[in-house]
């Protein structure tokens, strides 16, 4: 994967993250190997792509997953405007005191 090294220093650079959120199922996998690498995840965690699917990793950051914003996925419905926005108000939730 190209961007693997973009997505590491990402991390690294972004120390307080406390929200991530993965577009589309390449997107989510890529986010938990690398988190494994860096932060390790507990053996036994099962992580299963779904739309507004939530884990709390370790480090307590929230992983929230959404579908892909492709013209495919938007086109035909499987993402509407309102599930995608919802997926930003749920990040949000988690940023506000």
């Amino acid at each position: 994967m190209n961007c693997r090294e973009y997505l590491r220093l990402e991390f690294q650079m972004a120390a307080g993250t406390r929200v991530v959120i993965a577009l589309g199922q390449i997107a989510f996998r890529a986010v938990l190997r690398l988190w494994k690498e860096m932060k390790g995840i507990p053996a036994g965690e099962k992580f299963q792509f779904r739309h507004g699917g939530e884990w709390i990793l370790p480090g307590d950051v929230v992983l929230l997953a959404s579908y892909h914003p492709s013209q495919q996925n938007t086109q035909t419905g499987k993402l509407t405007r309102p599930m995608f926005h919802e997926i930003f108000h749920r990040a949000r939730q988690f940023l506000t005191p």
